[in-house]
């Protein structure tokens, strides 16, 4: 059992399981094929705080495994199929709740972020946010690419970024009885390679170009991005179940649908 409690707010949350210990990680210069125009591979754009445990968690460039032909990192790409596994422990280790006031979140809003009753919000009016990270894992033998070809990807100003899929996660809080208490929202992402396990390498970036999650790679969200929350400004203190789905509407084709959802018990006290 592991139990956290963030500092700066009053959520809890808890999770049963076993950890995977890592390699030493060794930090050799990149090679220049394996570097991807204009990102840098060792500060992710969606993951820029160093300090964060998490942050490259595999060194992808320790030993690069050769390329059989440029551009592909498995060898089932064409016959096999993506498996997406959000992690659970990712998100019980950095949950938190944070006040915010409206005038900081009116790009958010924009984009459906809050719950209904932020509409009438003034802009010194503050929100209650449940904030955490997500990370997802793409376990499974082929890319999981976007739903949308390329022309239709959304520019989005509050990330600064394209989004290619209209509904890559969903997000929501849930009571004992299962009834949802909040009023969650699809988010849509930006698909990347963040980092990767041991001996693959990074392939997709959050660009306008090429966007898709590599087999043995994950796309990291770290807890301080607009929407990466529940607003939770109406819900009552009490015991509710953080409930988190990706690829929810089976847009993809992937090898397994049963392990796209995670559930995380979640104490709010106000």
């Amino acid at each position: 059992s592991i139990r956290h409690v963030h500092p700066s707010g009053h959520a809890e949350t808890k999770a049963n399981g076993t950890t995977n210990g890592t390699q030493d990680k060794l930090s050799p210069s990149p090679r220049r094929e394996d570097v991807m125009a204009g990102d840098d591979p060792y500060n992710p754009y969606k993951t820029s705080d160093s300090d964060n445990p998490y942050y490259n968690y595999y060194d992808v460039y320790e030993s690069p495994r050769r390329r059989e032909r440029p551009g592909y990192g498995t060898g089932y790409h064409e016959n096999g199929l993506p498996d997406l596994v959000p992690d659970a422990y990712y998100i019980q280790a950095s949950v938190y709740v944070q006040r915010v006031p409206m005038y900081n979140l009116r790009c958010a809003n924009e984009e459906n972020c809050l719950s209904s009753s932020a509409y009438s919000a003034r802009d010194y009016d503050t929100r209650m946010l449940l904030r955490f990270p997500q990370r997802v894992k793409d376990q499974g033998t082929a890319d999981f690419l976007p739903s949308r070809p390329r022309y239709s990807w959304e520019w989005h100003s509050c990330h600064q970024h394209y989004h290619s899929m209209d509904e890559f996660s969903h997000y929501d809080l849930l009571d004992s009885g299962g009834r949802s208490v909040a009023e969650g929202h699809k988010a849509s992402f930006c698909l990347e390679d963040s980092s990767c396990d041991y001996g693959y390498y990074r392939r997709f970036a959050c660009t306008s170009h090429t966007q898709g999650l590599s087999p043995g790679c994950y796309d990291t969200y770290i807890a301080d991005i607009d929407c990466q929350w529940i607003d939770i400004t109406d819900v009552k203190p009490g015991n509710y179940v953080l409930k988190i789905s990706v690829n929810p509407s089976y847009q993809v084709p992937e090898s397994d649908y049963s392990n796209n959802i995670v559930r995380c018990e979640v104490r709010y006290t106000g």
